[in-house]
């Protein structure tokens, strides 16, 4: 199971929400770059990017952040935040970015992400964001009427190499994770499944591990402020995986 640092960005710097809402913001790094180097550097083999004010605007806004964080590691980067086009995806696919995040465009324009899976094996991730089981889209600022599971077995046999399921009214709360859901979502397909939203403990860690299907997760705030040490939270990674 593959632990996914994150680096959110607003206005160029590293930032953390609570449930999404940008005026929640945190900065804790003021260089994405550094924080990233930070990151590898405690032994992470992933880096997690979303461009949260690209989410909102439809299109890249913290693209020079990204380049740099880019520039500096060699880690393998999944992006997300804003790309919602053919030419959005070719162009961080060329810029050295392994995996992009599709999110709103799962639900907006699901032949997309089909025609870019096929084109781009193993390089494209649907985002499905939910509130209250409902999918959330354009940052979170809308929800609709699709259940997450739904949306994920849309996709089902359009070869996306995962799912990145975030429960929103867990994330940045660090008040554990949905457990619950994210094992419904995993048993719903077969789609490798990410999880994301408030992990906060090595037990969180542990209780994902669990999950037949879990493929990673994703770690925010507990990472920042210090609730989750790295070397820790890998170790216990790695043992509750047998690896």
């Amino acid at each position: 199971m593959i632990l996914f640092p994150a680096i959110d960005l607003k206005d160029g710097a590293c930032v953390r929400l609570k449930r999404g809402e940008m005026d929640s913001a945190t900065v804790f790094n003021a260089d994405p770059a550094a924080q990233a180097r930070l990151f590898a550097s405690a032994g992470f083999q992933w880096l997690h990017c979303v461009d949260l004010d690209g989410a909102f605007a439809g299109l890249s806004a913290n693209g020079d952040a990204i380049r740099e964080i880019r520039a500096a590691i060699t880690l393998p980067i999944q992006l997300g935040g804003g790309i919602r086009d053919r030419a959005a995806i070719e162009a961080w696919l060329e810029a050295r970015t392994t995996r992009v995040i599709l999110g709103t465009a799962a639900l907006r324009d699901p032949d997309l992400v089909r025609d870019s899976a096929r084109a781009h094996p193993g390089r494209i991730v649907v985002g499905i964001d939910a509130r209250d089981g409902k999918v959330a889209v354009e940052g979170w600022a809308e929800t609709s009427q699709l259940d997450a599971a739904e949306l994920a077995r849309r996709f089902e046999d359009a070869g996306v190499t995962a799912i990145v399921f975030t429960d929103i009214s867990r994330d940045g709360m660090g008040q554990g994770v949905n457990a619950e859901a994210t094992a419904a979502l995993a048993q719903s397909v077969r789609i490798p499944i990410i999880a994301s939203g408030g992990v906060a403990t090595l037990a969180d860690i542990e209780a994902l591990a669990a999950i037949p299907g879990l493929a990673g997760v994703v770690i925010g705030r507990a990472l920042y402020d210090g609730g989750l040490d790295p070397t820790a939270a890998l170790a216990c990674a790695g043992r509750a995986t047998g690896k």
